[in-house]
């Protein structure tokens, strides 16, 4: 069962109701390694992505069980400070076990992450953020060992040293990665050019919540002062802000009508004013957002992805679809990953006029797609090829689902509540 059949041209109507975050629940798992003892983890999504982080923790000696919607990840004792490639490779996310367990042991060894084909993502500001810390870093061929002491043999016990760093760039992962470091670090951490991806708060108001000392919560600067040790908690993850965009442009796309519950409307950022320049008619309430998208047709002139409160990279694929149906000429900027265009071609097959050149797509609207079988490389792009199933004529059917599955629960079950025509074969 690895792909998804979709029968288009059926308006999106009615409620849908967002799963926990993927890019909250990941860091918050390796978080959880810093305590040497129990973290509960309420509205924690089943997806691909947190089974493959569950077995890096058991790969790691934890205890990972799941009841229901909570992960719950016992991490009293751990087996070493060396992730286990089998997983790790393929999941970006595992580089954060990097701050964890520089933490935790004073080492760390994992091989280089995995995850998406969608461009290099190379690590070194990682690396330098834990060098300003005290490190020595050990490359090696197939894997990577960072150390908190001064050589390898002195590192079991040894902590990170806080200090002044300046991010020369606002990277998620670097960020989340220095904040796990920082935790447990002796003396206090002043970072500097922080991302302010809403993630990064649910990552430091987690922490707190366990006993950690970091204030400036979403701001770019925060300050960590180191604590001893941490304690046990239970958390309730954030709603997915990537999945409420996802179905909200498959729902523009069609010209539906949808309500979308269990989001926050202010981590949206600028996709609901895109979505209204677009003739879209939206309504935000506490947690749930409405829209009318009968009227949304129009094309976007010029945009370009950029970090948070900008336009997020990964709702970039399924605005490109969207954009495909609307009147006029649209272009898209992509300046946070060399490969996020890899939809484009697929989106040809189907009849789309999109002209890609380096970092940008022009986009010639107001074309109809047809259906076909179409490929997904990665798990937005999968995501988007699912929404122009939904806009097309006929059948479509995408396979290599399982990429979608790294970060949603079931996309078939959701858009099925929504009217579409949809089913896994």
């Amino acid at each position: 069962m690895d792909r998804i059949q979709t029968r288009g041209n059926i308006p999106l109507c009615g409620e849908v109701t967002i799963q926990g975050s993927k890019n909250a629940a990941l860091p918050l798992m390796a978080a959880a390694v810093l305590h040497r003892g129990t973290t509960v983890l309420h509205r924690c999504p089943q997806i691909l992505d947190v089974e493959y982080m569950s077995g890096i923790l058991r790969g790691l000696g934890c205890t990972v069980t799941r009841e229901g919607q909570t992960l719950i990840i016992d991490a009293r004792e751990i087996a070493g400070c060396r992730v286990l490639p089998q997983l790790a490779t393929r999941l970006r996310a595992s580089v954060l076990l990097m701050g964890s367990l520089l933490g935790r042991c004073g080492c760390a060894r994992l091989p280089y992450p995995g995850g998406c084909t969608i461009g290099q993502r190379p690590i070194d500001l990682h690396l330098q953020v834990f060098e300003r810390m005290g490190a020595q870093i050990l490359p090696e061929e197939e894997e990577i060992g960072v150390y908190a002491g001064s050589c390898c043999k002195s590192a079991e016990g040894a902590r990170l040293h806080g200090c002044c760093i300046r991010l020369a760039f606002p990277s998620v992962g670097a960020t989340e990665n220095a904040i796990l470091g920082a935790v447990l670090a002796d003396g206090t951490t002043v970072l500097d050019g922080c991302a302010l991806e809403p993630e990064i708060a649910e990552l430091c108001r987690f922490l707190n919540a366990k006993g950690a000392r970091i204030e400036g919560i979403g701001r770019r600067k925060l300050t960590i002062t180191g604590v001893t040790d941490l304690q046990d908690s239970q958390y309730t993850l954030m709603p997915d802000r990537i999945v409420a965009g996802t179905y909200l442009l498959a729902a523009a796309g069609t010209g539906g009508s949808i309500s979308v519950r269990g989001v926050c409307p202010e981590h949206l950022g600028t996709l609901t004013q895109i979505l209204q320049k677009t003739g879209a008619r939206i309504e935000t309430f506490r947690d749930t957002v409405r829209m009318d998208a009968q009227g949304a047709h129009r094309s976007v002139p010029a945009i370009r992805t950029e970090p948070y409160p900008g336009f997020p990279t990964d709702l970039q694929s399924q605005l490109m679809v969207f954009l495909t149906g609307a009147d006029g000429m649209s272009r898209i900027e992509e300046r946070l990953f060399e490969s996020r265009f890899l939809i484009a071609e697929e989106l040809r097959r189907m009849g789309a006029e999109i002209v890609t050149d380096g970092q940008c797509a022009v986009i010639k609207g107001k074309k109809r797609l047809q259906g076909c079988t179409v490929q997904a490389q990665e798990l937005r792009g999968g995501a988007a090829l699912v929404a122009a199933g939904l806009m097309a004529e006929g059948e479509t059917i995408i396979l290599g689902s399982h990429f979608i599955k790294r970060g949603y629960e079931d996309i078939c079950r959701d858009l099925s509540g929504l009217g579409a025509d949809i089913k896994e074969l």
